[in-house]
């Protein structure tokens, strides 16, 4: 690998530009440790899983650029873009990247409000008198 590799990864309204390069595993996302910024333990496993994937959490350096959405999206965001970041350096860690299902975009999205309605499903409460 000869210079950085780059990949965008998404969730819900969060967007991640992911920059790979060789090193010795520091992750950093918007110029803040990861451990940082996701305080919660589960959302800094969900940013390593890939690299412990490919057995990669130690040879390799990962900028994070985040915006949108939450705290949760961002995470998952860059655990997508991450994954797709592997896959540029190296395309034999497909099949192991994609038996732990970190190549699919997670569609879920919010469901829009509708007219005559409280949110997107639920209503207001009936009043019998």
């Amino acid at each position: 690998m000869e210079k950085q590799k780059n990949a965008v990864g998404r969730r819900k309204e969060a967007v991640t530009r992911v920059f790979l390069t060789r090193g010795e595993g520091k992750i950093t996302i918007n110029d803040k440790d990861y451990k940082q910024y996701f305080s919660l333990v589960y959302l800094q496993n969900q940013v390593e899983l890939p690299l412990k994937t490919v057995e990669g959490l130690d040879k390799y350096d990962v900028k994070i650029n985040a915006s949108g959405g939450g705290i949760k999206g961002q995470a998952e965001a860059a655990k997508l873009g991450i994954a797709r970041a592997l896959l540029e350096v190296n395309a034999e860690f497909r099949p192991a990247l994609k038996a732990a299902g970190l190549l699919r975009r997670d569609p879920r999205a919010v469901e829009r409000k509708k007219p005559g309605r409280k949110k997107a499903r639920r209503s207001y409460q009936f009043s019998k008198r």
